[in-house]
Order: C-alpha cells, then sequence, then structure tokens
C-alpha cells in the first residue's frame, strides 16, 4: 500500500491495486527519482538496502542526476550505476 502523502508520485497507476513490494523496480525508480524526504524514508522502511542498491546498478530509466546523487549516496562507484553507464540519445 502507498501511503496516501505518496500517491502524486503514481500517478499513472491504479493504487488501489497495485502493491509496491510486487513491483520493486518502478517504485524504487519512482522514489529515487521525485521523492522527498518522507518518500525516501518510507523506501527505506519498506524495501531493504540491498534491493534500492540493485535497482541502481540496473535500473536504466533513472535521471543522469538522480543517478549521480543517489550513486554518491549509496556509495556506487559510478561505473556500476546503469544509468550511468547506457547510451542516451
Amino acid at each position: 500500500m502507498i501511503p496516501s502523502n505518496l500517491r502524486a508520485l503514481f500517478w499513472d497507476t491504479n493504487l488501489d491495486a497495485f502493491t509496491p513490494e510486487a513491483h520493486p523496480d518502478y517504485t524504487i525508480l519512482r522514489v529515487l527519482e521525485l521523492g522527498d524526504d518522507a518518500a525516501v524514508a518510507w523506501l527505506r522502511e519498506t524495501f531493504p538496502e540491498s534491493e534500492i542498491r540493485r535497482v541502481l546498478q540496473t535500473e536504466r530509466r533513472l535521471s543522469e542526476k538522480s543517478a549521480n546523487f543517489w550513486a554518491l549516496v549509496y556509495e556506487i562507484p559510478s561505473h556500476e550505476v546503469a544509468a550511468l553507464n547506457c547510451s542516451r540519445q
């Protein structure tokens, strides 16, 4: 269940049927890209750090700005962050 204060992050999702744990990549991506401090706190309570790190290392849709920021926060070398190592057109 998505808390009411985070529902705007998932504007294109039917939240009545959405389970964040069933869609970790999508959920983590949205919060890392668009979330505020409260959203990140919820994310960290909902998903283990290893899952967040995995998404950073595999998800190419994160913006370069967000990818750089979260790579620093989680101390992941930039060459291991998927969004920083894909060809952008």
